[in-house]
């Protein structure tokens, strides 16, 4: 097995003197499906808009394939092929769906915008009914599709979705899910920061759980999801 693709050792970092993350170790290799899971406040977001180049680390180092990501700029991450679709879907209301989706590919895979884009509404075919339309006035599920969307138009090597079932119907969610097993079957590898704890292990190859800022259990999903403090902690058992 080769060097993994991504690798977070010792990784402090918080906002002024909040200290929100303690000592993350995680290593992510090419391919898998790997949940980060916690409860809401965990520090779940923080992680990842460390390891996207939002939020500086005070301690620790972050490498992606094999190359250090210190005091790499946010948009030189995503250059280099590392692309998150955020919580809270963040898209651009007062842009069409079209507009969203190109702006995907501005920073990367400029090239191959057509076709990428063709490929993306192919999987999203609610999406091609929707290009003219305000991305505004989609409904919550179409505007996590368009979030997804926009992210795959930049061709990442490493997709990392925070909260993607948060808000959505039940139907949505398991919509949602089998999606990412999709993306994951296209070669992307993914990290899948969730609450629902349950969904995300069903497709997960490995799992972290995250409380109070540092990681207190990780293995396989099945290791994770049979966890009697996993069971009683997040599924009342």
């Amino acid at each position: 097995m080769g060097p993994p693709m991504l690798e977070v050792r010792n990784i402090h970092a918080g906002y002024g003197a909040l200290s929100v993350l303690r000592g993350i170790d995680m290593t992510i290799a090419e391919g898998e499906v790997v949940a980060v899971l916690g409860s809401n406040g965990v520090g779940k977001t923080t992680l990842n808009n460390v390891m996207c180049g939002l939020v500086p680390h005070t301690q620790g180092e972050i490498t992606f394939l094999g190359e250090s990501l210190h005091g790499v700029e946010a948009n030189a991450i995503v250059s280099r092929g590392l692309i998150q679709v955020p919580e809270g879907r963040l898209i651009f209301p007062n842009l069409t769906v079209l507009e969203n989706l190109e702006l995907g590919s501005y920073q990367r895979a400029k090239a191959r915008r057509a076709s990428n884009l063709e490929k993306i509404l192919n999987w999203f075919p609610r999406l091609r009914e929707r290009l003219p339309q305000l991305a505004g006035t989609l409904s919550g599920g179409e505007q996590q599709m368009l979030a997804t969307g926009r992210g795959l138009m930049g061709e990442p090597r490493l997709l990392i979705m925070d909260e993607p079932s948060l808000g959505l119907s039940p139907m949505m969610v398991q919509e949602m899910f089998a999606m990412i097993k999709r993306i994951r079957l296209e070669g992307v590898t993914v990290i899948l920061i969730e609450q629902n704890v349950v969904q995300s292990l069903a497709i997960a190859d490995r799992a972290y759980v995250l409380e109070n800022g540092s990681f207190s259990l990780s293995g396989s999903a099945a290791e994770i999801a049979s966890n009697p403090r996993l069971k009683k902690a997040y599924l009342g058992l």
